[in-house]
């Protein structure tokens, strides 16, 4: 089989993915307002899509033929396919928001434009422009100028043509960018009654648009949303004369100024105010330029306003508390008898928070050592950190500076730790740190005593709330003590350990896994139970996906739950008949990496925080750890098995990435997510 054919293209199989999401948007079963917020989802997953993966696509197209032995395809062919996928996908974007505007009208929640204000409506917004936007607002005239202005990331604007009535010649244009920095997306209007009222932003400043241009003989005045995404990758300059916390902090502003890789307009918009812009700003039909609705950046409606009744959303759940972590019981004497994992967003966060809090303000407690790679806007970890210092604690930081679109934040946070007395490490040369490990040491009986937290998932207390996630908490010293080698590798690079226990990715996070598979295929070719179970964020790594391949041929039973890419073709005759793979999509986020391989019966289980792509295995930081505790072994394998047979929001990864929903009519109803919660109550 050719290798086209073996492997599914990586930006399609991501297209697919965010198909995945708009299908939930689309779901009639799913909350009326819950559907809106999975538009916004889809829309800021596709603005990164862009900035990143057709911005590397970009840049590949420079190399010419060369792209595609270094890629094994044309790059401008898949970012044809692209474009016309995204297409497809933005003329059912469209459909499903009409869909939702009119079932919200019915519900008496109106999203109203300009046109439709009445004059009490008016006037109150014409008071909150005045207060509230006019001094934001800053319009250029766009033929007064010699330069077009250079269209900021992440920013929309207005486009606005100006003319006389029946003066077809006597016309100008402008631009505006929309001050979402300054006023709110949506702006709720007074309503009496039911029936509730809410405009945007743009229709606001649209609807004061001739009092803004009073100064102009103009009696026609038309604004249509423009938008530009550019290339985020960061370019890292060599100079040794600046620090990597300046390079990193020079390279996030230089990122505004990006190359522009997408420009998408209102399809609606005038034909010469159109091919105005496209020649100011140099765009060519190859730039992907994509008609759209009249709002862009929808990622605002993931924050559209409270409103209507609780019907209209998903049912928040309360975190349940580990019943084996009561309160005021001491996390170390709890973790001195077991070990002990707690299943985000079921199980609370808190007790993560509890654990710092405990160790700092307890005596014997000497050092606490963390990564961070992204926190919380307003972060308990943070606090209890800072806390620690205060209380005399020694306390490390590995701060990831690199982590995408939160650089800023982090540098904030690391500058702020700093100046608490706080040791910053900033991650290591050359390899973004994407482990989640925390390590407490406390001085016991004379002696170090190491209690760990190992993690799938980032210390935010805020996406806890939403991403599934799985930490352990331990005190086993065989794991915690290399845990501290971990530690000790970030504060001496050149200090590399042997590690018996957790497996490191760059140096054996690939190995280990391949050995791990390898190890099914000989149990399989001797005729004894084989068995590979295995769920992750994105499957990508083709020597990986090579070793799945050789399993399944070999009957190794492959099953794998990958939420967001997946380049694997699972279901085909003689190379991968027996792979099943399925996505879970829902209310919450799937973000945890759990991994189980059969080994004859004594299974084998682990949690890592690394996905199954090149750059997770070969070019960062990051950590699996063993699960030894047999009785988290059997939750793990319940959570996996519940998943497994979700029949309700489960789609079907197939040669033809079709999303069909795993729907089997004879079957009990499950819905994975909340019979895991029903589980762990």
């Amino acid at each position: 089989m050719a290798k086209q054919d073996s492997f599914i293209n990586r930006e399609i199989s991501w297209l697919s993915f965010n198909e995945r999401v708009l299908q939930e948007a689309a779901d009639a079963n799913v909350p009326l307002l819950e559907r809106l917020r999975f538009l916004g989802i889809f829309s800021n997953n596709q603005d990164e899509f862009f900035r990143v993966r057709i911005a590397t696509l970009k840049r590949l197209l420079a190399l010419g033929k060369r792209a595609k032995a270094t890629i094994h395809y044309k790059p401008k062919k898949i970012l044809s396919e692209v474009q016309k996928a995204v297409l497809r996908q933005g003329r059912k974007f469209e459909e499903i928001y009409s869909q939702i505007h009119a079932e919200l009208s019915k519900k008496g929640i109106h999203i109203i434009n300009e046109t439709q204000l009445n004059a009490e409506q008016g006037e109150f917004v014409k008071n909150y422009f005045n207060e509230n936007v006019r001094h934001a607002l800053v319009p250029i005239m766009l033929q007064q100028v010699k330069t077009f202005p250079e269209l900021k990331d992440k920013a929309i604007y207005l486009a606005i043509r100006l003319s006389v009535k029946n003066k077809p010649q006597s016309k100008q244009y402008a631009l505006a960018e929309v001050p979402t920095d300054v006023a709110d997306r949506f702006l709720i209007l007074p309503f009496k009654g039911k029936n509730k009222y809410i405009i945007l932003l743009d229709d606001v400043i649209r609807y004061n648009l001739k009092e803004v241009f009073v100064a102009f003989p103009y009696n026609q005045i038309e604004a249509y949303t423009i938008k530009v995404t550019r290339d985020a990758e960061l370019d890292i300059d060599n100079d040794i004369s600046h620090s990597f916390l300046d390079k990193i902090t020079k390279s996030v502003k230089a990122r505004q100024k990006g190359v522009p890789v997408r420009f998408v307009y209102d399809k609606q918009i005038p034909r010469d105010l159109f091919e105005f812009i496209k020649l100011k700003m140099k765009l060519k039909d190859n730039d992907n330029i994509l008609p759209g609705g009249r709002y862009h950046n929808f990622k605002d409606f993931m924050r559209f306003p409270k409103m209507g009744n609780d019907a209209l959303y998903y049912q928040r759940i309360k975190p349940i508390p580990h019943k084996k972590l009561p309160t005021g019981a001491s996390f170390f004497e709890v973790l001195k008898k077991q070990d002990i994992m707690l299943h985000y967003p079921y199980q609370s966060f808190a007790h993560f928070i509890d654990f710092l809090r405990e160790a700092a303000i307890d005596p014997l407690v000497k050092t606490i050592k963390i990564t961070l790679y992204r926190v919380a806007a307003k972060s308990m970890v943070i606090n209890a950190l800072i806390n620690a210092a205060k209380n005399g604690k020694h306390v490390v930081a590995v701060v990831e500076l690199q982590a995408r679109f939160d650089e800023e934040a982090n540098i904030k946070w690391a500058q702020q730790l700093q100046d608490e007395g706080i040791q910053v490490i900033y991650g290591v040369q050359g390899l973004k740190v994407h482990s989640k490990l925390c390590l407490i040491t406390r001085t016991e009986a004379g002696k170090n005593q190491h209690y760990a937290n190992i993690t799938t998932g980032n210390y935010n207390e805020q996406t806890s709330q939403v991403y599934s996630d799985d930490a352990l908490f331990t005190s086993n010293s065989a794991i915690t003590k290399e845990v501290e080698h971990v530690f000790d590798f970030f504060e001496k690079n050149y200090k590399v350990h042997q590690y018996k226990h957790l497996i490191l990715s760059p140096l054996s996070t690939r190995k280990k896994f391949i050995k791990l598979i390898e190890n099914e295929i000989d149990h399989a070719r001797k005729g004894k139970p084989a068995e590979i179970f295995i769920k992750m964020n994105s499957l990508v790594d083709e020597e990986m996906i090579s070793q799945l391949y050789k399993a399944g041929r070999a009957g190794v039973k492959v099953r794998a739950i990958v939420r967001g890419i997946c380049t694997l073709v699972p279901g085909v005759p003689g190379m991968s008949e027996n792979i099943e793979v399925i996505s879970l999509v829902d209310k919450f986020l799937e973000h945890s990496r759990i991994f189980i391989f059969k080994n004859c019966g004594d299974e084998l289980y682990f949690i890592s925080s690394a996905d199954w792509m090149t750059r997770n295995l070969d070019y960062r930081v990051e950590t699996g750890c063993p699960i030894y505790d047999k009785s988290i072994q059997r939750e793990l394998r319940r959570i996996m098995e519940v998943q497994w047979s979700d029949n309700t929001k489960t789609r079907t990864i197939d040669p033809g990435l079709r999303n069909e929903l795993r729907i089997h009519a004879s079957a009990p109803k499950v819905r994975a997510q909340e019979a895991i919660y029903e589980m762990l109550k």
